[in-house]
């Protein structure tokens, strides 16, 4: 692009011409993502509650997107955008994304992924229940792997990858995220009294078989080998199952930025696969990475 006078940033519906990005977006020092609309929405409502920044009595964030495929949100230092559901939609979102804030001259920039998953070996306490621990158990990503559980084939490096098809070519880049950020997360959940573990997260590139699930329109297995898969899963360290994680983790670390990611786990996925807790105790579960992110913005906000 280097050669061009304008870059197109389609997805997100707007170009480098649209907006002077270094006085609008030149500040920022925090990207949050999720992949609901309305999740991310919320979000930038609450930040702009809550952050310490000057803004006129009734103002509601902005919606900075000019398409219908993201929204996206600046409020003070921090960006706000959805990224939809799967590698596919992610993928696209952070690289647009990236080159806007290379546009913008940011620097020194933390990305939070905060999302909803699948537990795995957890306990679930409803509200009509006295047995197990507190539901809405949050899951701080250490490293995330794939559906195949595949290690690297450098077996003292024990490392986990993002394989991506380029050019007819398997190309693989690590899945790492940054400790202290993630360490300082779980710290900050643990503060707050939410209950709170930290382990390996497996990505699916679908929700229904690829996470071992038998509620699909379609099945190929069967439920003592869905239930020896995520017993497998388990036993490598792996504490939930969501569809981003491994591309989040990849394009952040090959961009050279620091990310985390926090989500709740809705289910354990050794017991059921869908979702039977009331929709008022969802949303207050699914609060719970938004509020521990926030904390964490609050205290490196002036940084």
């Amino acid at each position: 692009m280097s050669n061009s006078d304008e870059d197109i940033l389609y997805h997100l519906g707007i170009t480098s011409k649209t907006y002077d990005f270094k006085k609008v977006l030149g500040d920022i020092k925090f990207v949050c993502t999720g992949g609901s609309v309305k999740r991310i929405e919320n979000f930038a409502k609450c930040l702009l509650e809550r952050l310490p920044i000057n803004s006129p009595f009734g103002v509601q964030p902005k919606n900075l997107c000019q398409s219908d495929r993201f929204v996206m949100y600046k409020v003070g230092p921090v960006l706000c955008v959805n990224h939809g559901i799967g590698f596919g939609s992610l993928s696209i979102m952070l690289n647009e994304v990236f080159k806007l804030l290379r546009y913008a001259g940011c620097t020194d920039v933390t990305f939070f992924r905060v999302g909803t998953s699948g537990g795995i070996g957890m306990r679930f306490k409803r509200k009509s229940s006295s047995a197990g621990s507190p539901g809405g158990t949050l899951v701080i990503t250490k490293t995330a792997v794939d559906g195949l559980l595949q290690e690297s084939y450098e077996a003292v490096l024990k490392q986990y990858y993002y394989v991506v098809l380029v050019l007819g070519k398997s190309i693989r880049y690590p899945t790492v995220l940054n400790e202290a950020v993630s360490e300082e997360l779980k710290k900050i959940a643990e503060e707050l009294g939410f209950n709170v573990v930290t382990g390996k997260t497996l990505s699916a590139n679908d929700f229904y078989e690829g996470e071992a699930r038998l509620d699909g329109a379609l099945c190929s297995y069967t439920e003592e080998e869905k239930m020896q898969f995520i017993q497998k899963a388990y036993a490598l360290g792996v504490r939930n199952m969501e569809m981003e994680a491994t591309c989040f983790a990849a394009m952040c670390l090959r961009a050279h930025f620091k990310a985390a990611v926090i989500c709740v786990a809705l289910l354990d996925r050794l017991k059921e696969d869908q979702l039977t807790t009331p929709p008022e105790e969802l949303r207050q579960w699914e609060a719970r990475p938004m509020e521990v992110v926030l904390q964490y913005i609050c205290r490196h906000i002036d940084d």
